[in-house]
């Protein structure tokens, strides 16, 4: 038989404040993301089948694209040519993807989507009257990145403003990093969510680095928005849950955040996935001839 005489710890459960108080509110935790986007295939149906065999034609190259790239390149698939209704073939097929990419420059835009196919890039660009489009496959597309810390708005100088208790050193750091990074370098990052800061400081950093003309959401697990500055190879990268609360701020020195990057498996299952596509593309073809 067991004996409490003789123990020198009291057993767990029993004391003063062991039990919960009636009058205690429990803790409250910030609501993180709840809602995950997953891949769903997509198969145009076979209406018209000499528009679906078209289609078709162009996915194969897509599907030949992923099925042949390497780390690094990026493969161009115009599209301008084709009609109107084989050009909806082949966006009902390849989906729309968890990356949205905003390119905003004084008298030109371009609207980049990835499909759901990932490293598959839908590229609509506006400017001059006219409409162009293409497909690209890659990690990211070159062009976004190419225009990205242009300034869309004046970068504001001076002295530094009253009431600042980090910010200038941040800065000094930011601007360090920026001037140092080179291709190849890993990420730096600077995270404002645990980083002692003031609100003053936060605008400081944010009006001396500038706006550039690339956004970037990324909606898989919660929301990721990127923005450019205008200070070269330097992002905000804002991560916020279901309910569009800020859960972590953070800066990164790279050429572009791996968050909004295909991975090279990814674009392995891409090719896998397209097959399939392809493969019950021509099963209803042959059906419907």
């Amino acid at each position: 038989m067991s004996s409490l005489f003789g123990m020198t710890h009291p057993p767990v459960g029993f004391g003063p404040g062991s039990q919960p108080d009636a009058t205690e509110e429990g803790l409250e935790y910030l609501p993180m993301p709840s809602g995950m986007r997953v891949y769903e295939p997509h198969l145009p149906e076979v209406a018209d089948p000499a528009r679906a065999a078209a289609a078709r034609a162009v996915l194969t190259r897509i599907h030949e694209g992923l099925v042949n790239w390497t780390a690094g390149e990026e493969i161009r698939i115009p599209v301008d040519d084709l009609d109107a209704p084989v050009l909806a073939l082949v966006d009902e097929a390849l989906g729309e993807g968890e990356v949205a990419v905003m390119v905003q420059r004084a008298g030109d835009r371009l609207e980049i989507q990835e499909a759901s196919l990932a490293g598959v890039w839908r590229v609509r660009g506006f400017g001059d009257g006219a409409v162009r489009e293409s497909l690209l496959i890659g990690a990211f597309p070159r062009v976004a990145l190419n225009r990205a810390f242009t300034a869309v708005a004046p970068v504001v100088n001076g002295p530094a403003p009253a009431g600042l208790m980090n910010g200038q050193p941040i800065l000094t750091e930011l601007l360090d990093r920026s001037a140092a990074w080179r291709r190849g370098d890993g990420p730096h990052a600077v995270n404002f969510s645990l980083l002692p800061h003031t609100p003053e400081d936060l605008a400081f950093v944010e009006q001396r680095l500038g706006v550039g003309a690339t956004t970037i959401l990324s909606r898989g697990y919660g929301n990721c928005r990127v923005t450019a500055t205008a200070t070269p190879n330097v992002w905000w990268v804002r991560y916020y849950n279901s309910v569009d609360t800020l859960i972590l701020d953070t800066v990164e020195i790279v050429d572009v955040p791996a968050v909004v990057c295909a991975a090279a498996e990814d674009i392995a299952d891409s090719a896998e996935r397209l097959a399939e596509i392809l493969d019950a593309l021509a099963t209803d073809l042959e059906r419907a001839r």
